[in-house]
């Protein structure tokens, strides 16, 4: 990681609250939501979200973004452990779920 994407403990502290098209809302710590590259790179920079802590993700329904996030969450929790438990995925969501982990570089 570069000096320059560097995050600060403030930064760590913060909450992300992350909004799907049908108006649900999820909160969770800025430092999970940074395993996504793209949540990641839109709170880096100067897009408007890194200043609201807030994402609209107009593509995205409540159900799958509740997966995501709790994917993030798993992530963050094993991230470089050997022994990682299976991630739960319902068959009938894998492929929307493939998509979005495209997008969401998860």
């Amino acid at each position: 990681m570069s000096d320059t994407e560097e995050i600060t403990q403030d930064e760590q502290n913060q909450v992300v609250t992350l909004i799907s098209k049908d108006g649900f809302q999820f909160q969770l710590p800025k430092e999970v939501a940074l395993v996504s590259g793209t949540l990641k790179s839109m709170l880096s920079t100067s897009f408007k979200e890194s200043a609201t802590n807030r994402i609209i993700l107009h593509d995205m329904e409540a159900v799958l973004l509740e997966k995501v996030v709790e994917y993030c969450f798993y992530n963050w929790k094993y991230e470089g452990q050997v022994d990682v438990p299976d991630f739960d995925v319902p068959t009938e969501m894998a492929l929307e779920l493939l998509v979005v982990s495209d997008f969401l570089e998860v």
